[in-house]
């Protein structure tokens, strides 16, 4: 009679696996650098635009400037998903990662329509200055168009419409590419979070 309690006392327990505790989110003071810190990376690259030497016009120098630069663009990005993925907090790298896309993006094209309107003059209805030509690719990339700038040269209005499509790629694809890798990054910590419960709702065996 007594064999059957001993061996329902010996039994070892077993307690339900807890489920996956969700990512924490970012606090306040992480939310508030991760900001300033995008802030100061599109603040940089425009300092870098407008204290490189872009002395050197020529549709050789603007062509090999805006295909390097794309790859540049496209290389950061790829750089910048695969951070995301691994990034204790990938909202916020997210955010650091558009602001760096954004701001190189059209850094790039205000140098390319800069150095246009230099190595032929009469590309756009007015001269550029470097700030005439970063105005203009706001412009552009926000669809506003004022219209007191145009292009009017073919390699401008080529260039343009390069502009106005990549940053269709820019607002649609990427958004999307970026929104994808903070969801696998944050299935990535709720999974490295619930390994350790796991770990920690395994059973001892009595001496």
């Amino acid at each position: 009679m007594d064999e059957p309690v001993a061996a329902q006392q010996q039994a070892p327990e077993r307690t339900p696996s807890a489920p996956a505790a969700p990512a924490p989110r970012p606090g306040r003071l992480a939310t508030a650098v991760a900001l300033a810190r995008a802030g100061l990376i599109a603040a940089a690259l425009v300092a870098v635009y407008y204290l490189l030497p872009l002395d050197r016009p020529g549709q050789a120098a603007t062509t090999a400037l805006l295909v390097c630069g794309l790859l540049v663009v496209a290389g950061v990005f790829a750089w910048e998903v695969r951070t995301i993925v691994h990034a204790p907090n990938p909202r916020l790298k997210a955010v650091e990662a558009l602001a760096a896309t954004v701001a190189l993006y059209l850094v790039l094209f205000a140098g390319t329509y800069y150095l246009l309107e230099r190595s032929a003059a009469g590309s756009f209805s007015e001269p550029l200055t470097k700030t005439d030509a970063l105005y203009f690719t706001l412009t552009t990339f926000t669809t506003v168009g004022f219209g007191d700038i145009s292009a009017r040269s073919q390699a401008a209005r080529v260039a343009t419409m390069f502009q106005m499509a990549g940053g269709l790629v820019v607002v649609g694809v990427a958004a999307r590419i970026l929104a994808q890798a903070v969801q696998t990054g944050l299935r990535r910590r709720g999974g490295q979070a619930a390994a350790p419960r796991a770990d920690g709702n395994e059973t001892e065996e009595p001496p």
